[in-house]
């Protein structure tokens, strides 16, 4: 057997061993689990414990069951003598002393196989990258960090690039993979940067920005498990589709933990269906909304016009404006939220109808003293509080709301806290679907509006009073059971206790609430009001000034990570600069580092798509491409655009891979009639072989091959975003003349017009 045969094989016996124990964890874990379940009625201590347990063994087999393939990918050899084998996730033997088997790639232990250089080996002999499909080690890549070690394996890679080119060059699959087993130094530097404060990662296309703030956020919940397991981590992404895009990243790292929402998804119970125009998008979107809804809700607060007359015992009370006035200042003084305000507001109008009535009825005609004691006083306010009419006149001072009455009535008709021009952009039906430009409103809104908990307190008062009259029921069954036994028993036979003399209803309620087993993801969801440990947010050069008032409140301790790219901005609100979205929240308290390095783009197309920009900043430098594929981009020219891009789809569409058309929305309807098996949609498909999107789906995104259609039709950073989502050809197909940069970048030596 030769020496490489022998490693090979003797790789293949660890990651045979390595899997046997998995499969006994799992077994293991899976019983823990079940019996934990199982164990019924338990003291509320037990439970708890019980309780912690389940979650923490269902997380252990959900990471087990989601790293099974390709566990090990690397191993390092120390100068020492000592080798440690890297994977997905951290496995330790069966034995008293636990010993490592293998080591999490997050571990201090691994970070040299991520950083160690000829230059500076950081105390290794080798770095050793392991190739796998499924369970089957299927080649070796070894970098020989000690040249004056004459050891050899006969899997020397000489230049060390093979497996990271390997990976770029590998056919997309619909669906972003890990890059843990090519991470570079650049990237590393990032994923491992301190937890607290704000870090902006800026980086061009394809310099690997969405999977570095993936495995940041699977480091931060390694390093930092007490406290993101409690808390969570939320990746806010651009649009659904990017995040089904991303969605098996996490998961593949062990972690499952994890929030993945859009910024429409993050008001609890609204989705956002429908779709707003740039315009009304971008007004939506001002800062200076927060100030307009807050005039909206003082607005609510309203004045009799001219009064409100309430019949109260065969007699009229009338509030008039100078009355209620001066109630709504009082409650306005007590800087609540509307509708926790409100309570306040209803004790200052009972107590001036109080003052009314006991007026009338108690003041002695002669020397205009008021006769009732206090206990008559607080008799009549009784009685007012009893009467429907104050109630109806509350309501129509001081109504509770919600969020979503607030704003769909706002929009329905907003003449009067905008321009005239803004108020045209921005009405609608108030029956109208929500945008994701509405949800930051709603969430502005619900900050204005607070909650009036009392009424939640009162269903869930008399729900406990519900359980435990069951409860009692429960007893008294048990009680009468007991009672008829023992009837015809000696006494000291019928002093066997029961359930009822051991445990009070009250008790025994408490004893079957409800578990609830959600994670903390799960449960923050469903919480407008939660604070995530850490917040991970993608394209975020798009996102509104609206939407960040959003996200600074899910997170009050700022700890975050920024990714994005101001060059493709492209929304009509986004903010664009990174000053200019922080500033407000920490002022100059944030880092800012840049990637460099393009993995997916070819040099050939990242010319042509440089020189778009270009064209209208002399100064932009994009990141440089680590390869050349040797194929040129090309345009095309069509009277015929439907049969053109056909045609085109059956030259670019790979043997294995993925072909982006990346059209405007416009054409989409004509396009998908003409290509086989072709749909468009809000939420395409990403795993079919050929996907149609507009360049606001492309975002993020990867394809083989892109056929870019209609550029002209497209703004700058559209366009770019078009142009540099290929990672092998890129064509581009118009029946209209194209955009003055992209032709002279076609026109230039090494690219193709036909």
């Amino acid at each position: 057997m030769s020496n490489a045969d022998f490693e090979l094989q003797r790789e293949q016996e660890f990651i045979d061993d390595l899997y046997a124990r998995v499969d006994a964890l799992r077994g293991d874990t899976e019983v823990s689990v079940t019996d934990a379940l199982a164990q019924g009625d338990t003291p509320m201590q037990a439970r708890l414990e019980r309780d912690i347990l389940v979650a923490e063994r269902s997380g252990l087999l959900a990471a087990l069951n989601a790293v099974d393939g390709s566990l090990c990918f690397g191993r390092i050899d120390l100068a020492s003598g000592v080798h440690h084998h890297i994977g997905r996730i951290g496995l330790r033997a069966g034995d008293a002393e636990r010993t490592p088997v293998l080591i999490d790639w997050r571990a201090g232990v691994a970070r040299p196989f991520y950083l160690a250089t000829g230059h500076t080996p950081m105390g290794l002999r080798r770095r050793r990258h392991l190739t796998s499909e499924g369970r089957r080690v299927t080649a070796l890549h070894d970098e020989i960090l000690d040249i004056g070690d004459p050891t050899r394996t006969g899997h020397e890679d000489p230049t060390g690039d093979a497996v990271l080119l390997a990976a770029l060059d590998s056919a997309r699959t619909g669906r972003m993979h890990d890059i843990v087993q090519t991470i570079q130094a650049e990237q590393d530097d990032i994923i491992r940067a301190p937890h607290r404060g704000v870090l902006v990662v800026e980086g061009g296309p394809g310099t690997g920005k969405t999977a570095v703030a993936l495995h940041r956020a699977a480091y931060l919940l390694y390093e930092h498990r007490q406290l993101l397991a409690k808390r969570a981590v939320l990746i806010v992404g651009p649009n659904p589709a990017f995040l089904g895009y991303i969605g098996e990243v996490l998961p593949a790292l062990g972690e499952t933990g994890v929030l993945l929402a859009t910024v429409g998804e993050l008001f609890p119970g609204v989705r956002a269906t429908a779709a707003d125009t740039r315009e009304a998008a971008a007004v939506k979107g001002r800062a200076d909304m927060a100030d307009v809804l807050a005039d909206v809700v003082r607005d609510w607060q309203a004045l009799p016009d001219p009064v409100i007359a309430i019949e109260h015992d065969r007699e009229i009370l009338m509030l008039d404006d100078g009355l209620v006035r001066v109630a709504r200042e009082r409650t306005r003084a007590a800087g609540l939220p509307h509708n926790a305000a409100r309570e306040h507001f209803e004790g200052h109008i009972l107590n001036t109808l109080t003052d009314m009535v006991a007026e009338r009825l108690g003041t002695d005609p002669f020397d205009g003293t008021n006769l009732l004691d206090p206990s008559d006083v607080t008799q009549i306010r009784d009685e007012l509080a009893e009467n429907p009419e104050v109630w109806a006149a509350v309501d129509q001072l001081w109504p509770r709301l919600t969020p979503q009455r607030l704003v769909a009535d706002f929009l329905a008709d907003p003449v009067g806290y905008v321009s005239d021009d803004d108020a045209a952009v921005i009405r609608r039906p108030v029956t109208r679907a929500w945008t994701v430009a509405d949800v930051p409103l709603l969430d502005e809104a619900a900050e204005l509006l607070g909650e009036d908990d009392r009424v939640t307190r009162a269903r869930a008062e008399r729900e406990r009073e519900t359980q435990i009259a069951y409860a009692q029921g429960v007893l008294d069954v048990s009680y009468a059971s007991r009672t008829y036994e023992f009837d015809d028993k000696d006494e000291e036979d019928s002093e066997v206790l029961s359930a009822h003399d051991i445990i009070d209803a009250e008790r025994f309620a408490e004893r079957h609430e409800e578990d609830d087993h959600r994670s903390a993801a799960e449960r923050a969801a469903a919480d407008r009001t939660w604070a995530f440990g850490h917040i991970i947010v993608d394209e975020a050069q798009e996102l509104s000034p609206m939407a960040w008032r959003l996200l600074m409140r899910r997170c009050p301790t700022r700890s975050m990570t920024l990714v994005g790219d101001p060059a493709q901005t492209a929304e009509a609100a986004g903010v664009g600069a990174w000053a200019d979205i922080l500033e407000p929240y920490v002022q100059d308290r944030w880092e800012h580092t840049r990637l460099g390095v393009n993995y997916r783009t070819p040099a050939e197309i990242m010319e042509v798509a440089a020189a778009v920009v270009r064209a209208e900043d002399p100064d932009f430098a994009p990141p440089s491409s680590v390869r050349s594929t040797g194929v040129r981009p090309w345009a095309r020219a069509t009277d015929d655009l439907p049969g053109a891009v056909a045609e085109a789809v059956e030259e670019l569409t790979p043997a294995e891979g993925r072909l982006a058309v990346i059209a405007p929305r416009g054409l989409h309807r004509r396009l998908a009639a003409r290509l086989d098996g072709v749909t468009a949609g809000a939420e395409p498909d990403l795993t079919r072989t050929v996907v149609l999107l507009d360049p606001r789906q492309a975002k993020g995104l990867e394809f083989d091959s892109v056929l870019v259609v209609e550029p002209s039709r497209y703004g700058t950073s559209d366009l770019y975003v078009a142009l540099t989502r290929a990672t092998q050809r890129l064509g581009v197909v118009h029946s209209r003349p194209l955009p003055k940069a992209l032709a002279e970048a076609f026109r230039s030596p090494g690219t193709g017009t036909a």
